[in-house]
């Protein structure tokens, strides 16, 4: 335990602060996060579209530029994973729940309920909200992924510094790091790590809650959500004592051929040909649309700010908050690929993956409600069950799902512990196993209290809250990088130079 820094304290002290607060005041908790959430979407809601485009256009620069050349790692460094496995973590950390959990709901809600810009119900809001989902899940997400991701790992593996944010600002604030200040920006990240994984575990213990009403009649409600979080803890514990070459890395491979599995079982049992139309014109429209997207702000009355706020701004504050833990942990596995490989890797191959699976599910569930079953009036936990009861296999493919998403939860939790462990041990490539546990039951514990008093919502709107100032942070971690691979292009020059001579 002699590793363990200050961070690991005062951020279990923080959670547990929060967790009490929301616990004890959950009507009075979430209405206060609620208002605050409201205000910094209405009022920076410009700022976090501006942010996150401009990072997609660092990110292209960077991946494009002599920078590229540069690996993370030392030079003779090969990638630690293969890239099969790379990929199959990416997701598994990234966005895996999440893309189960609104792969048929959200394109259907944008469709039938509340699109951003289209007559509700028409040919055009269908497309529209399949090209607004390959939007809110596609390039921008990951690109500023990507950049926080590889800040962390040029600091850490080209330059030997410890895995934590803190330490990516470095060649701004120098030595004020290891002080007050890089232990309130390495806490911010733990505090937004926790409760964002937590919010997740939520989520996947009420969708796998859900599949198991659905199929075998078992009640919806805490008592069998508190068991199925408490078989996870005990399975994501196992995979997190056995370490990251093995059982996360296992795991992420078993997430993708279960994902891919059920993917192309409902492009066979859906509308295969419908699918297949409406990928290829619903992507091109992302792509014609990709600019007006990214710079929409809706500011006058009558251009639907409300949806604005409820879905892009929503979702950019979502992705940021996730961003210190899914950063650290793609920076964790990419070690020996250059910067190119991994901005590349990183930004074009989820893009796509996330597109295509939003294209079958979306469609599917697009042409059961055409077919004049209304699956849009369940909550979205439920859409993707009612779903299959309109395609063949419909219990085969429901099973399927309830395991990806298991698999998912499982890979998330474990991930996170390791994440954890690496923040809150000064950045250690390899943290303890009992700082993991404590972080595993950590985990586990608030998603539990917050399921049992109905707080997912208070907690989703602390996260957005919280990555305000985090995205103030990223920016700061853009410059120093920007700052540091100009110091490395200098030094590799040189060195070539003296070589020559």
């Amino acid at each position: 335990m002699k590793r363990i820094s200050k961070v690991f304290y005062i951020a279990v002290a923080l959670v547990i602060i929060s967790v009490i607060l929301g616990a004890s005041f959950p009507t009075q908790f979430e209405q206060i996060t609620n208002n605050v959430k409201n205000f910094v979407s209405t009022t920076f809601g410009w700022y976090y579209m501006l942010l996150m485009s401009a990072l997609v256009i660092f990110a292209i620069v960077i991946a494009f530029s002599p920078y590229g050349r540069i690996r993370l790692g030392k030079d003779h460094e090969k990638p630690d994973f293969s890239t099969g496995s790379w990929i199959a973590m990416l997701f598994s950390a990234g966005m895996g729940i999440g893309l189960v959990f609104y792969g048929s709901a959200e394109p259907l809600f944008h469709y039938v309920s509340n699109a951003p810009e289209a007559e509700l119900g028409t040919a055009e809001a269908f497309k529209e909200g399949l090209a607004y989902s390959y939007f809110h899940w596609g390039l921008h997400v990951w690109a500023m992924y990507g950049i926080v991701a590889l800040a962390l790992a040029f600091f850490q593996f080209r330059k030997g510094m410890p895995g934590l944010i803190s330490s990516t600002l470095r060649p701004l604030f120098g030595d004020r790091m290891n002080g007050p200040l890089g232990t309130l920006i390495d806490v911010l990240a733990v505090f937004a790590t926790v409760f964002g994984v937590a919010t997740s575990l939520g989520f996947g213990a009420v969708q796998i809650n859900a599949g198991l009403s659905h199929l075998f009649g078992v009640e919806i409600g805490f008592i069998p959500q508190l068991v199925i979080v408490l078989i996870v803890t005990v399975l994501f514990m196992m995979s997190a004592w056995s370490g990251l070459s093995k059982g996360i890395k296992y795991l992420s491979n078993l997430n993708m051929i279960l994902a891919i599995l059920l993917f192309i079982v409902v492009v066979i049992l859906g509308p295969t040909l419908l699918i297949l139309n409406m990928f290829t014109e619903t992507f091109g429209l992302y792509i014609q649309k990709i600019v007006q997207m990214s710079f929409k702000t809706a500011p006058l009355e009558g251009d639907n700010r409300g949806w604005l706020d409820s879905w892009t701004i929503f979702y950019w504050a979502w992705w940021i908050s996730w961003a210190p833990f899914v950063g650290m942990f793609i920076a964790r596995v990419s070690r020996g690929r250059t910067i190119r490989q991994f901005l590349m890797g990183v930004m074009v191959i989820p893009t796509l993956v996330v597109s295509v699976w939003f294209a079958a599910f979306g469609t599917t569930a697009g042409n059961v409600q055409d077919n004049g079953t209304n699956i849009a009036q369940f909550n979205t936990e439920l859409v993707l069950f009612n779903m299959f009861d309109q395609l063949p296999l419909s219990f085969l493919l429901s099973i399927l799902a309830i395991l990806l998403i298991a698999s998912f939860f499982i890979t998330s939790a474990d991930s996170a512990t390791f994440v954890l462990g690496m923040q809150s041990t000064r950045g250690s490539l390899t943290p303890p196993n009992n700082v993991k546990i404590i972080w595993g039951v950590s985990q586990s514990t608030v998603a539990l209290i917050l399921l049992y008093v109905g707080g997912l919502t208070a907690l989703q709107n602390t996260i957005i809250i919280a990555a305000l100032p985090f995205s103030f942070v990223m920016i700061l971690m853009g410059i120093a990088l920007y700052k540091a691979l100009n110091a490395e292009v200098r030094l590799m020059t040189k060195k070539k130079a003296l070589q020559k001579k």
